[in-house]
């Protein structure tokens, strides 16, 4: 796939020339490209297989103030035409908007570091099959009380990405991602559980091994038979790491420059407030090595750069691209498509330490349902889990709800765990909240 970057490079060159004659005065278009293989293993029979082939374009064009998108996955040149004449038009008969534009030709990415994200993995189907299989028989020997699984998958994925505009600028670079993944069900007289584990890396040797995987899902699925309901009290949470970064995510959502500009936030202007202890720092590294998120520059060619967002608890940054960074009065912070690699300190030792010192409460496993109000930060989301007693798991718990204000939880912050080898492309260890509300069903 990485053969295709001059390719890709030459049809964007090619979309902006065409922009160009039609009287764009700006324009800017990224083009995608990428193959890969998948293999389902249920139950020790080949389930599915299947080979993946995406590519796709899109373009922006403008007309002084006016903006016109478009985008097709047909990468023909008659296609290609096509889709500049229809942004074209969409531009021509579109109101002004004072914001609308490229980003600031100084902040675009020149001599961008190649982070080591392109590792392709020639693996044949029959390899593929191979290792979902392995990874499901561990998690089904693993214990008699495991009685279904819903497989072992395997995914392996290459691409390219190329994005240009009309200040000149024209970068791209090759990924690759390859990931493991076991779901299995387990049973114990009528009650029945169902858990998962996984692994996802750029390089396919850095995956966990298969029986690693598949042991873990079997560890995670036994130890929730059994699970009991509570009754309606106030006590400390426990966000466990492979759960808490919805917090994170919650958090980046509310100080988002698009959510602050049109005030549908639950934390309105806090820009150099204080909203989390002192302690804490959360930060994003766009630049690691074979991060999963790692960019050498945004979706409008703004090099990206290591940025604290909360420091001593105060937020030092808003999350913006260009457009919600005009509207605001501010500089973009090279956030156009995301935040890479977000990351929040530890401060608390194991997960074992914060069990105990929680001593009594809930640890939090699973969360189930949508209940995060944006606007407010009320949050009320179904969950399992475990109750602790004397900074020991006692049993697990189901059907139950947990209830609280991401503000107030974000305040109540007492300790972050250094537990954070958890797959993904968010870094955080266990979160211990001071208090919720838990509510039995």
């Amino acid at each position: 796939m990485s053969q295709n970057i001059e390719q890709l490079e030459q049809m964007v060159a090619d979309l902006l020339a065409e922009a160009r004659r039609l009287g764009a005065s700006a324009a800017d278009a990224a083009v995608s490209a990428s193959a890969g293989l998948s293999v389902t293993v249920r139950l020790g029979e080949v389930e599915t297989i299947e080979h993946n082939r995406d590519q796709g374009l899109g373009i922006t064009v403008y007309f002084g103030k006016r903006k016109g998108s478009a985008s097709t996955t047909d990468l023909n040149p008659k296609a290609l035409k096509e889709t500049v004449a229809k942004a074209c038009t969409i531009a021509r008969n579109t109101s002004e908007d004072e914001c609308a534009g490229l980003a600031d030709p100084e902040l675009l990415a020149h001599d961008y570091p190649d982070l080591d994200l392109h590792h392709p993995w020639e693996i044949s189907p029959e390899q593929a099959i191979g290792i979902a299989r392995d990874c499901e028989t561990a998690a089904r020997d693993f214990d008699l009380r495991i009685t279904n699984s819903e497989g072992a998958t395997l995914n392996t994925v290459e691409g390219s990405f190329v994005y240009g505009n009309s200040h000149g600028f024209v970068g791209g670079y090759p990924t690759t991602r390859h990931s493991l993944s076991c779901v299995v069900m387990a049973q114990e007289d009528e009650c029945m559980q169902r858990d998962w584990w996984y692994d996802t890396r750029r390089a396919a040797e850095e995956l966990a091994s298969p029986a690693a995987i598949g042991e873990q899902a079997a560890k995670r699925v036994v130890a929730r038979l059994g699970g009991r309901k509570l009754g309606t009290c106030e006590a400390p949470v426990i966000f466990r790491a492979d759960v808490a970064p919805g917090l994170l995510r919650s958090l980046v959502g509310a100080i988002r420059g698009h959510a602050q500009y049109r005030q549908a936030s639950f934390l309105p202007d806090v820009l150099e407030q204080r909203i989390f202890p002192e302690w804490v720092r959360i930060h994003e590294a766009p630049l690691i090595p074979r991060g999963l998120a790692s960019a050498p520059f945004d979706n409008e060619g703004v090099a990206t750069h290591p940025r604290d967002f909360i420091r001593e608890g105060v937020v030092r940054s808003y999350v913006l691209d260009s457009y919600s960074a005009c509207k605001l009065g501010m500089t973009t912070t090279g956030n156009a498509g995301g935040v890479r690699n977000l990351a929040i300190e530890s401060n608390g030792g194991s997960l074992e330490a914060l069990l105990k010192r929680m001593d009594r409460g809930l640890l939090v496993t699973e969360l189930m349902g949508q209940g995060v109000n944006p606007v407010t930060g009320d949050y009320s989301r179904g969950a399992t889990g475990f109750w602790v007693e004397d900074g020991t798991l006692q049993y697990p718990v189901e059907e139950i709800t947990i209830a609280g204000n991401l503000r107030e939880m974000f305040g109540q912050l007492v300790a972050v765990g250094n537990d954070t080898d958890i797959p993904g492309s968010v870094r955080t260890g266990s979160w211990l909240i001071e208090r919720m509300t838990i509510a039995g069903n």
